[in-house]
């Protein structure tokens, strides 16, 4: 009797749980992780050549991220009811579904040749990726023994920048290289003096821009119907329904998590404005200050962004391992206490050595947010679901920071002698300050 009521225990492991094995389910869920990695890093890029279509600031462009994560605030909390109504299978087919409207949105705002246009398009597309978020990351939570699940969290999340690898490399290569020549100085002089001509080149250069979001639509189309027609098993389910009201002032009690919720805001922040800003920044460096000319200033750029998130990925497999050794808590802190230095170098420093210090924060940042997300669940039971969703509403953060520090760029000019791009870079440090407090608190 000894022996058969503790057998189960025994086979729990990392995609077993009381005997049953998650293996399968636990592949196909993993695929929705490059999914939104894709759909993420194919956008940050975007947002300069936005500036350069429309000839917009950088702060009218930095609305692209806006409302790519504003959809992730508006739906997490609708998305998690969802699920506890149906299951985590239905959360991920609604998510790919509005994955693949908001893509396919792509085409009529590229008729209007508004810039404004495709900011709805973005938000429906990221309240799938919302659904997508809210249902696969508990889902792999509970793929699996509690003791392994930040593991697991990690292991799943570590082909997420594999999809963002392949949508930054098609933004920058294939999109950058197929866009009008004419630099931004040009495309400005058309547009005050030869209208017709700037439409022209305008109308060409979103032809161009919306090709990779028409193709990922497909793409995810078809996952939808591989899900669909896979098996899935019920997990995380207690039987219980609660309202959402009663979940939030329970969870509102649970200080790890609310300290955790911190945490992630201002890590997805600092993690969207490193990436998406390390163009504005290499361009300053190789451009303006090195004399290159656009063309080729960008073409070093794009590869030192590329760089840059190939070491995110190393980063998440690489910590995924050391996990079985060091506390998540420990590692977190630590990486985050890299960051902050490392950004110091990319302010005070500068040119060569301070880009490559921003491209470094990448590493840092590999394990952050599974493992915020992992720390900030721990011990919720049956309100994992909605804690799920509180964690991906607080990717918020990547609407709010990116912004703020656009707006500084924009003054322009240099502070204390130091250039305003490089001094904007004081808020994804501050972020990774508040990043590095978690970590030390977390008791795991």
């Amino acid at each position: 009797m000894k022996t058969t009521a503790t057998s189960p225990k025994a086979s729990d492991g990392l995609f077993h749980k009381d005997g049953v094995n998650y293996l399968l389910p636990f592949i196909m869920i993993t695929t929705c992780f490059a999914m939104w990695g894709f759909a993420n890093d194919v956008t940050n890029p975007m947002v300069q050549s936005f500036g350069k279509i429309f000839q917009i600031s950088k702060f009218e462009s930095s609305f692209v991220q806006v409302a790519f994560y504003l959809g992730y605030f508006a739906m997490a909390f609708p998305a998690s009811l969802f699920i506890q109504r149906y299951s985590f299978k239905h959360g991920v087919l609604t998510g790919l579904a509005l994955y693949a409207i908001g893509a396919f949105a792509f085409i009529p705002a590229k008729s209007t040749g508004v810039f404004w246009a495709f900011l709805p398009a973005y938000f429906v597309m990221t309240c799938g990726l919302s659904f997508l978020e809210t249902s696969c990351n508990p889902f792999v939570y509970c793929m699996g023994s509690d003791a392994t699940a930040t593991r697991r969290l990690n292991l799943a999340q570590a082909f997420n920048p594999l999809g963002a690898i392949t949508g930054a490399y098609i933004a920058l290569t294939y999109v950058s290289t197929s866009l009008d020549p004419a630099t931004s100085e040009q495309r400005l002089q058309l547009k005050q003096t030869a209208p017709l001509q700037f439409e022209a080149i305008k109308a060409h250069d979103l032809n161009v821009l919306v090709q990779p979001y028409l193709y990922i639509g497909v793409v995810v189309l078809v996952l939808l119907i591989a899900i669909y027609l896979t098996r899935m098993p019920s997990v995380g389910n207690t039987g219980e329904k609660k309202s959402l009201l009663t979940a939030l002032r329970q969870l509102a009690r649970e200080r790890n998590y609310r300290n955790g919720v911190v945490a992630q805001f201002f890590y997805i922040g600092a993690q969207t404005v490193c990436w998406a800003y390390i163009i504005y920044y290499g361009m300053h460096v190789f451009h303006d200050m090195e004399g290159m000319d656009e063309q080729a200033a960008h073409a070093v750029t794009t590869n030192c962004y590329l760089f840059a998130l190939a070491l995110f990925a190393v980063g998440r497999f690489v910590c995924t391992y050391f996990m079985k050794y060091v506390k998540p808590g420990h590692l977190l802190f630590c990486l985050a206490t890299a960051a902050i230095i490392l950004l110091l170098g990319t302010i005070f420093v500068g040119g060569r050595v301070g880009l490559g210090c921003l491209v470094a924060v990448s590493g840092c940042m590999s394990l952050m947010f599974p493992t915020i997300y992992g720390i900030a669940l721990n011990g919720l039971k049956e309100n994992v679901k909605f804690g799920g969703a509180g964690l991906v509403m607080s990717i918020l953060g990547g609407s709010v920071i990116p912004p703020i520090q656009a707006a500084v760029m924009d003054i322009g000019g240099e502070f204390a002698g130091i250039s305003m791009i490089n001094l904007s870079f004081l808020i994804p440090l501050f972020c990774f300050i508040v990043v590095a407090w978690y970590g030390r608190k977390a008791k795991l």
